[in-house]
């Protein structure tokens, strides 16, 4: 399915986890094809990599200007989010698509490492958190990887997922021997 959506000529590398974590390997496609990157920009301003970039501001911040032109994709078929509950525990919950089928996040990259673009949530997840990565359709995500269109004609990309999401939490499994 992954080769047939992002059009590959070949089967892409795959990451050797199904959960993929800041920090992990991750599949990412660009003008140059398929191939696993690092999620997580290095900067010399934060020990920290960069998992994310919002996309409000991508235009304005240093860190991101010099890689609006260095777009790329993130293949996915759903993200996990955490949302803490008035009893301040966490529930991880996973969210795609609707259609099932693999989708793309928008992102870019350095070529040594990529971030991930977020956006406002959808209503149907706002719940969960406040921000949510930026899902592409076929279409969008086909513009967005367009190297050859500039930043500016494809800022528009950038808005919550507007097709049908569907969500799941998942409950964690109480400890053997714990008691109700």
């Amino acid at each position: 399915m992954i080769m047939e959506r992002f059009k590959l000529d070949a089967p892409p590398p795959v990451p050797n986890r199904d959960d993929l974590r800041p920090t992990d390997q991750a599949l990412i496609v660009d003008q140059t094809g398929a191939r696993l990157m690092r999620w997580g920009l290095s900067v010399s301003w934060d020990g920290k990599p960069l998992f994310n970039a919002r996309a409000e501001t991508l235009d304005a911040k240093p860190t991101f200007r010099p890689l609006l032109e260095k777009r790329c994709l993130v293949p996915m078929t759903a993200y996990l989010e955490w949302r803490r509950l008035e009893d301040g525990t966490r529930r991880r919950n996973r969210i795609a698509p609707a259609t099932g089928a693999p989708a793309a996040f928008a992102g870019l990259s350095d070529g040594e490492a990529f971030t991930i673009v977020t956006c406002e949530p959808a209503p149907a997840v706002a719940h969960i958190h406040d921000r949510m990565p930026v899902i592409l359709d076929a279409v969008d995500a086909n513009a967005w990887a367009d190297s050859g269109r500039p930043f500016a004609d494809v800022k528009f990309l950038l808005h919550p997922y507007e097709g049908a999401l569907m969500f799941e939490e998942q409950v964690p499994e109480r400890a053997q021997g714990e008691l109700f």
